[in-house]
Order: structure tokens, then C-alpha cells, then sequence
């Protein structure tokens, strides 16, 4: 890591922001595209919001006005960059910002709120970043959540445990592991789940279908 939290991964995200594009548009088991997943994330929200792991702000145009503003929060500094830019079209006050989810630059209990979306399969500590999630949180504050998860059945599950074990598809990914249990990591942290949908869906159209989880946990 370089100063001010930054974690250059200048390849893996120009390949984020082309292959993004689709997965905006299109899902495998809905019929609907990852934009969608996002609206419904942050539906309802309002007050401060810190966003771990922004990238290029997909979120950015989904935020509704009842939200007074949001911290994103982006260690790569292309994607960082490329946020800003999103944020200065965005419907609510956005402040981008360098960090890590491991060891956030927020005070105590300051924010309302909090969103990982696509993000916890790749933070280097997943247990040390939702709990400094729920530091930053106020008493009764929302983690939204809305990330891939690992498959419950067999052989699609030992398969990615495979993928995650070999270290390459972290290596190419900006550290991805699709082998982690987010759900039961977000329990072990303190986090009560009051919502969760568990689907199949596809990035783009040769990619398999893979599990990811839509839900809001309380503080």
C-alpha cells in the first residue's frame, strides 16, 4: 500500500470499467442487470453515507435525495479518479476520497449508514473491515450489502474454492476471492441481518452464474 491508502491496481481497473458495462444491463436469472441490484441497495436511504470501495461510482446516479451526502471511499487511484468524475453528475453531494476498508479515516459513530457493494470479496481483512464498518456507524445505523458469495452446492463450490486457493484469479481481480462467506462474516462482525436475498447472477454473457446477496444488516 502507498501513501494516503492508496492500492494501485491501474489493469485490473481498466478491465473493471469495460466489463462493468454489462453487468449494468444484464443478469442471467433476472432478466435484469446489476443497476437494478443497485437502485434497490440504496432505496430508502437518507442522512450521511460512507460507500467502502466506490470504484468508478456505478452507485453514484442511484442515491436518493433524501441522502444528505456520501463519503466514498476508493484506494485505487484510476478508479478514484474516474469517481470524482461521476460524483460531479450525481443527484446528492458525493466527497470522494482515498482509504482502505481496514482502517477507514472516519471518526467514531459519524455516519448513518453504509454500503459495500462488490466489495467485501476483495478487502484484504474481511473481518477487520466490517468492523470498521460498524465503528463508523451510529447505534442502529444500516450496512446495505450487495456482493458474491460462495455457492452452497457442489462442484460449483469447490470449483471457486479451487480458483480462490491457486491465487490467480486474486492476482488478475484487484484481490477478489470468490470462495468467502460474506453472510456469515457480516454475523460474526456484530450485524444483525434483517434482510437477504440470495440470487444466481451473471456479469456478462459467457460468465457463470455465481450467488451474490442483496440485503440490510443493523448496527
Amino acid at each position: 500500500m502507498t501513501a494516503g491508502g492508496d492500492l494501485p491496481h491501474p489493469r485490473f481497473a481498466r478491465m473493471y470499467q469495460r466489463a462493468s458495462g454489462a453487468a449494468e444491463r444484464r443478469g442471467a436469472a433476472e432478466r435484469r442487470g446489476a443497476a437494478e441490484h443497485r437502485r434497490r441497495l440504496l432505496a430508502g436511504l437518507r442522512g450521511t453515507m460512507l460507500e467502502v470501495g466506490a470504484g468508478h461510482g456505478l452507485n453514484f446516479a442511484h442515491y436518493p435525495a433524501e441522502v444528505t451526502e456520501v463519503i466514498a471511499v476508493e484506494p485505487e487511484p484510476t478508479l478514484r479518479a474516474r469517481a470524482s468524475e461521476a460524483a460531479a453528475d450525481a443527484p446528492v453531494s458525493i466527497r470522494v476520497i482515498a482509504g482502505v476498508a481496514d482502517k477507514l479515516p472516519l471518526e467514531d459513530e459519524s455516519v448513518d449508514a453504509a454500503i459495500a457493494s462488490l466489495v467485501l470479496c476483495s478487502v484484504h481483512d474481511q473481518g477487520r473491515a466490517l468492523g470498521e464498518l460498524r465503528r463508523v456507524m451510529r447505534p442502529g445505523g444500516e450496512l446495505r450489502f450487495y456482493e458474491h458469495v460462495i455457492p452452497h452446492r457442489q462442484p460449483k463450490r469447490a470449483m471457486l474454492q479451487l480458483v480462490d486457493r491457486s491465487g490467480l484469479w486474486p492476482a488478475i481481480a484487484g484481490g477478489c476471492h470468490p470462495a468467502r462467506d460474506t453472510t456469515a462474516a457480516i454475523e460474526m462482525a456484530g450485524f444483525e441481518i434483517k434482510q437477504i436475498e440470495r440470487f444466481g447472477f451473471s456479469a456478462a454473457r459467457l460468465e457463470p452464474s455465481i450467488p451474490h446477496i442483496l440485503g440490510v444488516a443493523v448496527r
